[in-house]
């Protein structure tokens, strides 16, 4: 696979955005912290850009590195680790279909509709796979619409394969969900984008050092985060009390 520099520096700038709203999420939902903004609609922002980032760098490398179908299942299988470990850590909180599951299962899914995701026209494939990403932006909530802007209802399902697609049973819970829908179609807008790349590599920005390696790493950087943050979380919550007396 031919590095895409600037694209390991974008992917590595979200990983440290998203260490740094994880690690408020532990101090606010772990340590206890009443941490008001962190429930706000900025904090939501923070929130969504990091997993919109994150998707939309996945589809844009989909045509740019080999062995799709290994990707596919590493990634999926790294999934159903974390799922399996939230389970028994805590099982208050489980991970069922987080992010690390979809990106598998979008990769997958893509493989046998490589041909014709490649022979489609790349600007008309990019606004339909974004227009139907904001129709069903809302489906895990019950309608079709983005952000509350609702034009139907949509259906409510029962077992796993609903869940799986986007149509969860009342009651569900998960602490990182992503279904295949709507994800997948931005995961397909992020792939369109990349076709209509120029051909000159690192359009977008010089690589910094330290985010391009970490964005290389970015699967078992992922991994290892959130262990990490729970060893260190004494540490961060007396570094959060002393800026909470400060301030």
């Amino acid at each position: 696979m031919v590095r895409h520099h600037d694209i390991d520096t974008l992917r590595g700038a979200a990983l440290v955005s998203m260490i740094a709203y994880h690690t408020c999420w532990d101090l606010v939902y772990l340590s206890g912290f009443d941490w008001g903004w962190y429930r706000s609609f900025g904090a939501y922002l923070w929130q969504q850009s990091i997993c919109w980032t994150f998707i939309l760098l996945s589809g844009y490398c989909f045509f740019l590195g080999r062995r799709p179908v290994r990707r596919g299942l590493v990634t999926f299988g790294a999934g159903a680790l974390v799922s399996a470990v939230t389970a028994l850590v805590l099982p208050e909180d489980p991970v069922f279909c987080g992010v690390l599951t979809f990106l598998g299962l979008a990769a997958l899914i893509s493989v046998p509709l490589k041909p014709l995701l490649r022979c489609l026209p790349a600007q008309a494939g990019l606004a339909a796979s974004f227009s139907l990403f904001l129709l069903f932006r809302d489906v895990n909530g019950g309608f079709f619409g983005f952000e509350g802007l609702r034009v139907a209802p949509a259906p409510v399902g029962t077992g796993v394969l609903a869940t799986v697609l986007g149509f969860p049973a009342p009651g569900f819970h998960s602490s990182d969900y992503f279904s295949l829908l709507p994800w997948l179609f931005l995961f397909w807008t992020g792939l369109f984008l990349s076709r209509l790349r120029p051909e000159r590599e690192d359009l977008l920005l010089r690589p910094f050092p330290l985010l391009t390696a970490m964005g290389r790493h970015s699967l078992l950087i992922y991994l290892l985060h959130q262990p990490t943050l729970y060893v260190l979380l004494p540490l961060l919550e007396g570094l959060a009390g002393i800026f909470a007396g400060r301030s």
